[in-house]
């Protein structure tokens, strides 16, 4: 008994390149939200699995036939919900290489090339957002796995014991305090949650009225903690808020750190690629002084889910709170090498680097940043089209590429503005054109169109414009 023959890999092999290259070919003629009701997939699928083994080409037959309805199409140029995790050629070719090579480079011993690709590839990376040569960087999974491990390195600096006695059920250590604006993502509170810190343990900071962290509350708040028994460890600042993608002060927020002698966390996790463009190196300002910030390249550099990049200038105190070598995992080289088990929590570490190796090479700094450059000029239109409609408006600033506005014909109640905007944006995505997404801003309902896919075009931006305004006088 063997594998699949070479012969039928590589026919199979042609065929599914094919049919990606087909979908991505033909994929506007799909709707980009799927219409499926709850359910209806897992009645198409078999219950019990095969006895026999089936054909590669019958397994591709029944994606068609069974999974595309239920897809929502990330790819499609119609998807402007969230934050695009666009998958481009040279990414899905790394996917297909990565597979194929199937390393698992959890130490330096079980891929040398796995390890000082990955080094090579956040050298890289470095430089085109550059930040100075003392971060250091390594790749995760998602943002929430990144900011995860910034908490635990700030928790690992206050040198309480925690890697050797926990924080259960013990009276010498005191309340846990971090802090983050209203719109800080979610994962920042789940990391604490994983932590021990728990929700009492974060305090959210107002914003202001371009939903920005207020540095003077938040230097209040810690103040005001001190002196209630609270230790404040950990600040974690946003560059491109979920919500409404602001950017808050990173050089005011970095010197109340400092002074408190707090770590500081920055997620840029949607906005820091554009870091790369020479116009918005504003973003970056402070940035020198964070202990660790987190980019995802699979959220706005056409890289395939999913690829998370940590910096941290204290990688010392990540491997402190994390290095737990097993004798099995001990090498000959382990003095001359590092091993990147020892920076997290997983043990086994997928070929992410391939993947920043090909789009990087593919497209080229120039290119990549010129498509962002592209996304956020064609957002700053859109907004423009807004402010100039009477019966529109503008919600929130648009730094980078995502807009946040509401149908607002007058004469309207804020409750009724809400549920006409629920209503519209039900009826947008309803019409199998395009999807978009929502928020709450001061308790307003806000539609979001967000710009970011590798295939976005300025047609495809005027088509939903005009069916925002068709399925508008239709309420």
């Amino acid at each position: 008994m063997s594998d699949m023959p070479i012969d039928e890999f590589r026919k199979s092999g042609h065929q599914l390149v094919d049919w990606i290259a087909d979908y991505l070919k033909d994929i506007e003629e799909y709707s980009p939200l799927s219409q499926v009701n709850p359910g209806e997939i897992l009645q198409r699928i078999p219950s019990s699995p095969p006895h026999k083994g089936e054909e590669i080409e019958n397994v591709l037959k029944d994606v068609d036939k069974i999974l595309m309805d239920g897809i929502t199409h990330w790819n499609h140029p119609g998807f402007m919900a969230y934050f695009n995790s666009t998958s481009s050629g040279p990414g899905i070719l790394a996917e297909f290489l990565t597979a194929g090579l199937g390393i698992n480079g959890m130490l330096w011993k079980t891929s040398p090339a796995f390890a000082e690709h990955e080094k090579a590839m956040m050298n890289w990376f470095r430089q085109m957002v550059e930040l100075p040569e003392n971060y250091w960087g390594i790749i995760y999974d998602t943002a929430s796995t990144s900011s995860m491990h910034a908490i635990a390195s700030a928790r690992e600096q206050l040198d309480l014991g925690f890697r050797e006695k926990g924080m259960a059920g013990r009276h010498d250590v005191p309340r846990l305090r971090m802090y983050c604006s209203e719109h800080a993502h979610s994962s920042i509170e789940k990391g604490a949650l994983t932590l021990g810190v728990g929700l009492e343990g974060i305090k959210k900071i107002p914003v202001n009225d371009k939903f920005e962290m207020i540095s003077q509350k938040l230097e209040e708040a810690i103040t005001d903690d001190i002196k209630n028994g609270w230790k404040p460890f950990c600040v974690v600042a946003t560059v491109g808020t979920t919500s409404s993608t602001s950017v808050d002060p990173v050089e005011e927020i970095a010197a109340i750190c400092e002074k408190n002698n707090l770590w500081l966390h920055i997620d840029a996790a949607y906005a820091g690629v554009t870091a790369m463009i020479p116009e918005m190196k504003w973003i970056t300002k402070g940035w020198e002084s964070a202990d660790s910030i987190v980019i995802n390249p699979h959220k706005w550099m056409f890289t395939p889910m999913d690829l998370s990049i940590y910096f941290t200038r204290k990688s010392e105190i990540l491997k402190q709170a994390f290095s737990l070598v097993a004798e099995y995992l001990k090498t000959n080289k382990d003095d001359e090498v590092e091993n990147l088990m020892d920076y997290g929590i997983q043990l086994g570490r997928r070929f992410r680097s391939l993947k920043l190796w090909f789009v990087i090479r593919y497209f080229g700094v120039d290119g990549l940043a010129q498509r962002i450059k592209n996304h956020i000029e064609l957002a700053k239109e859109f907004a423009e089209w807004i402010n100039n409609e009477k019966d529109f408006e503008l919600m929130a600033p648009v730094p980078f590429s995502t807009v946040c506005f509401r149908y607002n014909p007058g004469n309207n109640s804020e409750e009724e503005l809400n549920k006409l905007n629920e209503k519209l944006l039900e009826g947008i995505n309803a019409s199998g054109k395009i999807f978009l997404s929502h928020t709450k801003l001061n308790d307003k309902f806000v539609i979001r169109l967000t710009i970011g896919s590798i295939r976005h075009e300025r047609r495809h931006i005027e088509e939903a414009w005009k069916l925002i305004k068709e399925c508008s006088k239709k309420l």
